[in-house]
């Protein structure tokens, strides 16, 4: 028998000989993970086992790139891969995690555990958690602050985040607060905006995050950004950083000149909605913009350049100044998803 599928999407992976990173295909079995260069392929680039590896997260071997694992194998090789988004790496490691417990247990990987069990009563989820906070009705509130003349946007305060997890009952008493969130800070799940918080948790104050309402944080790819004495042009051009991001991931994009297709990490916000998307291997900085009012977003049942596609679930995105986006999602429960996103926002009236 064929070991079974766990889990399957594109991660961006560094190159075991050139420091490259590359988008790749990747598919955690219940023995090890192999790597594809597309999803269509039909065998691996690369197998990793997993008997008696360990696991890595988060990495912070590279100071530049966020939500990175690592994974050593019994012969030291390391192998590093980074995900789109916080969620999403958080889930690959659970499901790695796991898979090694069930090797070194004898055990067959199973979506229902016995945790409960072992779990003991002190212990806090981290990413349930930030889950939590980051509910849009009764999670930490962001707001636009301001400070030394600048605008810190879709930030929060630090004792905000204490006030928050004592009224939440998630923490006894203040102290116990300032603890549960040096570990969010620690483990990535929020970020510090501003001199005061960056420099407690460089370790130059003596705790790494402030209970303190002059230290700002924020949520990783909550839309943050820092504005001070812009131009016009800047302010206009920062706009459409302002919406909430309500959906991420990678994609294949259809070029409009060649028609090659090239894996993007896409960023969905509304209010106003724009889709940005990215090189997943690395850039701050989007390749390029989808402004989504007044959009037209359609699944397609077939390449429309007539070409061969060894995949389906394309879907297509027409704009307001009638600019065709051709898409491809790696499931049909993907692309619904993304389609129905994308009409939520388009509908933001921005």
């Amino acid at each position: 028998m064929e070991p079974k599928r766990i889990r399957e999407g594109y991660l961006v992976k560094k190159g075991s000989v050139f420091n490259t990173w590359k988008a790749m295909w990747v598919v955690l079995l219940e023995d090890g993970i192999e790597f594809y260069k597309k999803k269509s392929d039909n065998s691996p680039k690369g197998m990793i086992p997993l008997k008696g590896s360990t696991l890595t997260s988060p990495c912070q071997d590279f100071g530049k790139r966020m939500f990175v694992f690592k994974i050593t194998t019994t012969k030291q090789q390391d192998h590093f891969f980074q995900a789109a988004f916080l969620e999403e790496r958080d889930a690959w490691v659970r499901d790695i995690k796991k898979a090694i417990k069930c090797i070194e247990g004898g055990q067959k990987f199973a979506r229902r555990s016995t945790r409960r069990s072992i779990r003991l009563p002190e212990t806090i989820d981290l990413g349930a958690l930030y889950m939590s906070m980051k509910d849009t009705e009764k999670g930490v509130k962001e707001l636009n602050l301001e400070k030394d003349k600048k605008i810190f946007n879709h930030c929060f305060t630090g004792n905000c985040v204490i006030d928050w997890l004592v009224s939440n009952k998630s923490v006894r008493n203040r102290q116990e607060g300032l603890m549960i969130a040096s570990s969010l800070l620690n483990e990535g799940y929020l970020q510090p905006a501003g001199d005061l918080s960056k420099n407690a948790a460089d370790g130059i104050a003596e705790n790494p995050f402030l209970d303190n309402p002059d230290a700002f944080y924020y949520f990783p790819d909550s839309g943050f950004f820092c504005e001070e004495n812009s131009s016009d042009d800047d302010v206009i051009l920062k706009e459409e950083f302002r919406g909430v991001i309500i959906k991420q991931g990678c994609l294949l994009k259809q070029g409009h000149r060649r028609k090659n297709w090239k894996v993007r990490k896409f960023v969905l916000r509304e209010d106003p909605a724009y889709l940005h998307y990215y090189d997943p291997a690395g850039g701050e900085d989007p390749l390029g913009a989808i402004h989504l009012r007044g959009c037209v977003v359609t699944s397609v049942e077939s390449n429309p350049d007539g070409k061969k596609n060894e995949e389906e679930n394309l879907f297509e995105i027409i704009t307001a100044d009638e600019i065709h986006y051709l898409l491809q999602a790696a499931t049909p429960k993907e692309r619904t998803e993304w389609i129905k996103a994308i009409q939520v926002a388009s509908r933001t009236g921005k």
